[in-house]
């Protein structure tokens, strides 16, 4: 290949998109990863003869980055995807609502596409579904890329505007919540008004919502390595980064070594791992510091995995109100349970039930979910248990974008790529998804730039990480 070396640090989403279009402009790309598998955040376990994903990813159809590397990984068989935004929202007493895309005529075309759901949306009264249309047009008209308001508070600003506790509970947090993982008066105003005209005011299809049919990491891992063997890309599992450096009189290139024997000089780094890591191995030159990761600090997702006796959920996933319960998907299928029915349960910005142990949790939220689906109060669970995802995303709180880095740093040849970098999306897959190849992009402009003989910064000597 003549598209010179690229090393790409991490096998997280981001690793694996920077190291596919690296290799296809033509470089000699290797990729590394700490953990024995592909996915990062993103993965599957077996418990028994379960096959259980760490925690419930959805994606909608406005994410295009991750539906094309869907595409490259020839894995978009393994996902579905609604024809049209369909949600059952729950309340206790066997109460359903419905957020639902409108498919009639003029009501087709945001935000009226979601009119004739808000209206008929039985966990609020006429008057606050009113209200709530009203201030969903605002919210489609603020900036996202105004620092004023990043650094404003979302729940600030949809309190002043009227909108209450079970208004926010019941339509604004049941979106912002999952996308963002935060509680909306943690929230950045820029980042939520981000979140809802992507996936709801700007095109009427967008937030249609689409899951794994197949594990997760039948996914990312295992057709993820599939393609980068295709593409040509050496993939070396276990092997963690333990230095960056600059060459000897030149920042033009780096060196790289890995803990399993993996040394090289890399014409381009894509440094692809989450923002504590990239810390810790980030050269002095390339102008971060450390700070960065701490003002950008993190929020947990706790996942409740119950499996029942018998069915108990009729719908693929669905939302709650007036309940602990955020979110419940029905995972039965993918995980190859042969009788009853398999719940997982997605709660985000979970610092509360982040430290509970498992028996506490079982106690209140079995009995949350009977209230919400009826079938459960007569079923036995036959397993319950739990996992945790400490540092799951970035905290987007007022003032966090200031925070997120660029992919190019003041290496010329050193990358930053992962969802906590200034993507303008919240930590997602999508997000994942753009950095890595916005990374690739810049690395493979890097290389032509120096081989077309444009000057590079000089550096006295090999700067150690």
């Amino acid at each position: 290949m003549s598209g010179g070396r690229v090393v790409v640090i991490g096998g997280g989403l981001a690793g694996i998109s920077a190291a596919l279009d690296c290799a296809a402009a033509g470089a000699d790309v290797t990729l590394l990863e700490a953990r024995g598998r592909l996915g990062g955040a993103a993965y599957s376990f077996t418990r028994g003869e379960l096959v259980a994903d760490n925690g419930q990813h959805v994606f909608l159809r406005c994410c295009t980055a991750y539906r094309e590397l869907l595409a490259q990984l020839g894995a978009t068989e393994l996902v579905t995807l609604q024809p049209r935004l369909d949600v059952p929202v729950l309340a206790p007493g066997g109460r359903v609502g419905w957020l639902r895309r409108s498919q009639r005529g003029r009501l087709q075309h945001p935000p009226l596409h979601l009119a004739v759901s808000l209206l008929r949306y039985r966990h609020l009264r006429l008057h606050e579904r009113l209200a709530v249309g009203l201030v969903m047009q605002q919210l489609g008209r603020i900036d996202p890329d105004d620092p004023r308001n990043d650094e404003r508070s979302f729940g600030d600003w949809l309190r002043r505007r009227g909108q209450g506790d079970r208004m926010i509970d019941a339509i604004w947090e049941l979106i912002s919540r999952p996308t963002i993982n935060l509680r909306a008066d943690e929230t950045s105003l820029a980042q939520a008004a981000y979140v809802f005209q992507q996936g709801l005011l700007v095109d009427a299809a967008a937030g249609d919502i689409g899951w794994a049919v197949a594990p997760l990491s039948e996914i990312h891992d295992r057709a993820g390595r599939r393609a980068l063997e295709a593409a040509g890309v050496e993939v070396r599992l276990r092997s963690a980064a333990r230095m960056i450096s600059p060459e000897h009189g030149s920042l033009a290139r780096l060196w790289v070594q890995g803990s399993d024997g993996f040394n090289a000089w890399a014409d381009a780094v894509v440094l692809a791992v989450p923002p504590a890591r990239a810390a810790e191995l980030l050269p002095s030159r390339a102008g971060l510091g450390t700070e960065f990761a701490q003002r950008l600090g993190s929020s947990p997702i706790v996942n409740l995995h119950v499996l029942y006796d018998r069915r108990v959920l009729e719908h693929p996933f669905a939302a709650g109100v007036g309940t602990p319960v955020q979110w419940v998907f029905d995972r039965t299928d993918s995980s190859g349970l042969s009788s009853g029915q398999y719940l997982a349960v997605s709660l985000s910005a979970a610092d509360a039930e982040l430290h509970e142990t498992a028996e506490v949790l079982r106690a209140r939220y079995l009995p949350a979910l009977a209230e919400l689906l009826p079938a459960a109060r007569g079923a036995a669970v036959r397993e319950f248990f739990v996992t945790r995802e400490h540092a799951a995303t970035f905290r987007a709180a007022p003032g966090s974008r200031a925070a997120r880095p660029a992919t190019r740093t003041q290496l010329p040849a050193l990358m930053l790529a992962g969802s906590w970098t200034d993507t303008g999306w919240p930590a997602t897959m999508e997000g994942a998804v753009r950095s890595g190849r916005a990374a690739a992009h810049e690395a493979m402009a890097a290389i032509r730039g120096r081989d077309a003989g444009v000057p590079q910064l000089q550096l006295a000597g090999r700067e150690a990480a």
